[in-house]
């Protein structure tokens, strides 16, 4: 409710874990992300709260490579089009490493629904050996994608963080 009231969106964002084998880098963090979308999908916190902006980190975890098996899952359980049920509240940010994730990402994932650089300082900072870039330059897999036209990456870049950061005048 204080959310809405501020207008302001939260990112869900995983923590460290005190277990071990739980890699906060990798598949805890990318397994909760996408564990949080399914949470959300199977709640009625859009419906009870339609104007609440959350942003989930790392391209969505594992969702947008899921996304058909989410829209059955949804049509299964009587929740309706998953796109109407989650679209309107849920965004995305761009901090995947790797120009194929990207890709899938866009290709998937309505251009309004993607945020740049929402979490900017990457788990995975060195540089990659087939690209000779660091794996979190996320701005040049946007740049590399051959189906956004410049509307769609201003969209990305500046004109969607205005609009979900609402009360940011800059």
């Amino acid at each position: 409710e204080k959310l809405i009231e501020l207008d302001v969106p939260a990112m869900i964002h995983v923590s460290g874990a005190c277990q071990h084998s739980l890699d906060t880098t990798s598949s805890y963090y990318l397994g909760a992300d996408t564990t949080a979308f399914t949470q959300l999908l199977f709640s009625d916190v859009f419906t009870d709260f339609p104007e609440l902006k959350l942003i989930i980190p790392h391209g969505g975890g594992a969702v947008p490579y899921h996304w058909g098996r989410f829209r059955g899952i949804a049509q299964d359980r009587g929740l309706g089009d998953l796109d109407e049920r989650v679209l309107g509240n849920l965004y995305f940010d761009t901090c995947v490493y790797h120009q194929r994730g990207i890709d899938l990402l866009l290709d998937v994932i309505p251009t309004k629904n993607i945020l740049f650089a929402s979490e900017m300082i990457g788990a995975v900072r060195g540089i990659d050996p087939r690209t000779d870039h660091h794996y979190d330059d996320t701005k040049r897999y946007i740049d590399g994608n051959k189906a956004l036209d410049a509307a769609a990456k201003q969209a990305i870049f500046e004109g969607n963080a205005r609009r979900v950061f609402s009360r940011l005048q800059i």
